[in-house]
């Protein structure tokens, strides 16, 4: 069973892609973290597969913010795959930036908010 850690601005968003990775039938645990400043602790005990962090303009989910969580988290499990949530409509942005993070190699994966629940959970599953 592969571990996720999935934080995000949105409990309810968070809950869905929880629900949607577990019933996905690609041998998902999924664990939330909604306080952004827990997650590199979180992540110490759980030793994830991957770590799912939404993004966007505003503190504590600036893409900063999160670049510094992910540099903890691979310090203590170097393995461990970075995907970055953006809804690329609301945060046009933001949305280049984290795909600039792709291309500069700092992270494994982004992924859009307007995606469907079937694509995410075969992204995950993929990386």
């Amino acid at each position: 069973m592969r571990r996720i850690v999935i934080s995000m601005q949105s409990t309810l968003f968070c809950n869905a892609i929880s629900e949607t990775l577990r019933r996905s039938g690609n041998d998902f645990d999924t664990y939330t973290v909604d306080d952004p400043g827990k997650v590199a602790d979180d992540c110490k005990w759980i030793a994830p597969y991957a770590l799912l962090m939404e993004v966007t303009g505003y503190t504590p989910w600036k893409l900063c913010e999160r670049m510094k969580i992910r540099d903890a988290v691979k310090v203590q499990n170097p393995n461990c795959k970075i995907v970055l949530i953006v809804d690329e409509n609301a945060e046009k942005e933001v949305a280049k930036q984290v795909k600039q993070a792709k291309k500069d190699g700092l992270i494994d994966q982004f992924i859009y908010g307007s995606i469907s629940a079937a694509y995410l959970a075969d992204i995950m599953d993929s990386l």
